[in-house]
């Protein structure tokens, strides 16, 4: 099966294994072209990689958060402070300090006027992101993902209890208190997954699957607009097989048509907060550096050898077909 999605206008095509967790007997037609568009949240699971999640290197400090990354003067936590508020909020116009509101969470259904009591939840804990992808990112990446207010799947305001409950649970091991907002929070979280090019493990997609086809059958979520980012290029062209081996791949949800391509399974990094982009150069006998397939890499036209054979960095696959963002990336030489 295909499904083809458009993603700010450009179709990308994504082959679908019909084995496992993805096994279906119809095809889908699914086009994401802007935050205008309804799309059954079912069906954007279904474009999402089942992976292996990446579990060493996090570091809370590697997503600097609550900062005024879009230059509106306030910092992320004040301004989904103000956006959540029942009605009006009280807003210091000089600091941008919401002064006085109240705000109900729809996680528990608590409800306060005391902003210490109010946390702002990332819908996909900073660590679940790393642990799905991140890891690849810059610095520049995990800084818009910690601070998008471009979204408001992204972040979100909670009760402090029922954040320090969820912690950096995924939905296998949490969901919320209120089961009225189960389909909301369903369709947040893979939205959140889908626009920033993450992974799900087994546990995680099967147990969003269950509650879409039970519980929240029928559960429709709005699109999305890329990230927000000019840089963000999530860790290659994604491929959505059926396996729970690791793998480089994450999907494009930027303004660029790209055709799926299987690519080989990743080898772990020696660092958990490795750069995304590697420089290769050859060794001083002439040999070919070792490289991980399907990683970022420069300067084009570089070789490099990964299981005795040779693979080139190019900003094409095997097929002709650019990466997303004009990325670079070690692809097996033909």
């Amino acid at each position: 099966m295909k499904l083809r999605i458009a993603a700010a206008g450009a179709v990308l095509a994504i082959s679908v294994s019909a084995a496992g967790a993805f096994a279906t007997n119809r095809a889908a037609d699914l086009r994401i072209e802007s935050p205008n568009d309804i799309v059954l949240a079912i069906d954007v699971l279904k474009t999402i990689p089942i992976q292996n999640e990446y579990t060493r290197g996090y570091k809370r400090s590697l997503f600097p958060h609550w900062r005024d990354v879009d230059g509106d003067g306030c910092d992320a936590r004040e301004q989904v402070l103000k956006r959540d508020a029942l009605g009006l909020p009280q807003v210091d116009p000089f600091k941008c300090f919401v002064v006085e509101a109240d705000w109900l969470s729809p996680y528990d259904g608590r409800k306060t006027s005391d902003r210490s009591e109010v946390d702002i939840d990332h819908t996909v804990a900073l660590k679940e992101a790393w642990d799905s992808g991140a890891w690849q990112w810059n610095a520049e990446q995990r800084l818009a993902y910690a601070n998008d207010t471009s979204d408001t799947r992204t972040l979100i305001a909670v009760s402090s209890s029922s954040n320090r409950s969820k912690g950096d649970k995924d939905p296998s091991n949490w969901m919320p208190q209120l089961r009225g907002f189960w389909c909301t929070y369903t369709a947040n979280w893979i939205s959140v997954k889908a626009r920033w090019g993450m992974s799900m493990d087994q546990s995680e997609w099967g147990r969003l699957n269950n509650v879409l086809s039970d519980t929240c059958a029928g559960t429709t979520m709005r699109g999305w607009n890329p990230p927000p980012s000019s840089t963000l290029a999530p860790s290659t062209t994604r491929a959505t097989t059926a396996t729970t081996t690791p793998s480089s791949t994450t999907r494009a949800t930027t303004a660029t048509s790209v055709s799926a391509t299987t690519v080989p399974a990743a080898v772990p990094a020696t660092t958990g907060n490795s750069a995304s982009t590697t420089s290769t150069t050859q060794a001083s006998d002439g040999s070919l550096p070792t490289i991980r397939p399907g990683a970022f890499c420069s300067p084009e036209g570089a070789l490099g050898t990964y299981g005795g054979r040779t693979y080139v960095c190019s900003k094409t696959d095997a097929k002709g077909t650019p990466y997303a963002n004009g990325a670079k990336r070690w692809r097996q030489q033909t």
